[in-house]
C-alpha cells in the first residue's frame, strides 16, 4: 500500500522546567503526575500510516497532543524522537485566521494564504472565482478581514486549501463551518478529494462527522496511542474513555 504520510515512534517534549531547592535536592520530590496541560511528553511514542486516498481522523480530549501531532505533519514544530514523512504538497487549516491579514480584503486574503500554501501566482488566478463561489463571500470579498465574522474567516480558509492543488490536507476542527447546509458542502467536497487520491488528516470533536468522512483513525490521551484502527473502533474507544472521565452523579 503506498502511504502518504507516516509517523514512526513520535516524541515530542513540552520542555516545561520546575524550580528544584535545595531541600528537594536532599530529600527528592515526588513526581507530578500527569495531567492533559501538565506532562513532560505532548507525545509519547506515536506511530500510524495513512495511505493515499484515505482519511484519517484524530480524536482525544483538549490537550491529548492532536494540535501538536498535526503541527509536526506540517513541520511547524519538530518532534523530539522519531520519524516523520509526508509525500507531496501540502494545505493546511491548523489556526483561525492563521495566513490571512485584517487589514486586507478577502480577495487579497486569498492571494496572501495561497502564496503561502505554496501556490503560484496563475495558480492562485486560475482559481480564485472557485474559491470566492465555494465559500460564498462575494457580497463581502472586497471589504477588509477584520470586518469578518470568525465563521466567515473559517469559510474563507476551508474554501482556499479545498481548491489548492494539494496532495495532503491537515485540518483541525473546521468541518464546524457555518450552517449545516455548507458543514454538508464541506463534507462533500472533502469526499471528492478523497476520490481523487487525495489524503486527508482531520482533527474534531464531531464523531459523526469523522465517521462519515473517515477510514481509520488515531485516539490520543496524555499524548498516547491507546486506540489506532477503523474509524468507528477508534470513536467508541473514544466514547468509551469519555464516559469513564465523568464524574458520578450525585
Amino acid at each position: 500500500m503506498n502511504h502518504v504520510v507516516s509517523c514512526e515512534n513520535l516524541w515530542k517534549s513540552y520542555q516545561s522546567y520546575r524550580r528544584v531547592g535545595l531541600k528537594n535536592l536532599l530529600v527528592g520530590v515526588e513526581a507530578p503526575r500527569d495531567s492533559r496541560f501538565s506532562r513532560q511528553w505532548a507525545l509519547n511514542d506515536v506511530s500510524f500510516r495513512v495511505a493515499r486516498g484515505q482519511a484519517f481522523g484524530v480524536v482525544g480530549h483538549n490537550g491529548s497532543g492532536k494540535s501538536t501531532l498535526l503541527s509536526i505533519l506540517l513541520g511547524t514544530v519538530s518532534a523530539d524522537r522519531g520519524r516523520v514523512e509526508v509525500g507531496g504538497r501540502v494545505a493546511s487549516l491548523l489556526e483561525l485566521g492563521a495566513g490571512f491579514h485584517p487589514d486586507l480584503t478577502g480577495r487579497e486574503n486569498i492571494g496572501l494564504f495561497g502564496s503561502i500554501l505554496g501556490m503560484t501566482l496563475r495558480e492562485i488566478r486560475e482559481r480564485i472565482d472557485a474559491i470566492v463561489e465555494f465559500s460564498e463571500l462575494e457580497n463581502a470579498i472586497e471589504t477588509p478581514l477584520r470586518t469578518y465574522s470568525a465563521g466567515m474567516i473559517a469559510r474563507l480558509g476551508f474554501s482556499i486549501i479545498v481548491q489548492s492543488p494539494a496532495d495532503v490536507l491537515l485540518i483541525d476542527e473546521v468541518l464546524a463551518v457555518g450552517d449545516a447546509r455548507f458543514q454538508e458542502k464541506c463534507r462533500s467536497r472533502l469526499r471528492e478529494f478523497k476520490k481523487h487520491n487525495g489524503t486527508l488528516v482531520i482533527v474534531s470533536h464531531n464523531m459523526a462527522e469523522l465517521a462519515e468522512v473517515c477510514d481509520e483513525g488515531l485516539c490520543l490521551d496524555l499524548g498516547h496511542a491507546v486506540v489506532a484502527g477503523p474509524i468507528d473502533r477508534v470513536i467508541a474507544g473514544y466514547a468509551s474513555r469519555v464516559a469513564g472521565s465523568r464524574p458520578p452523579n450525585p
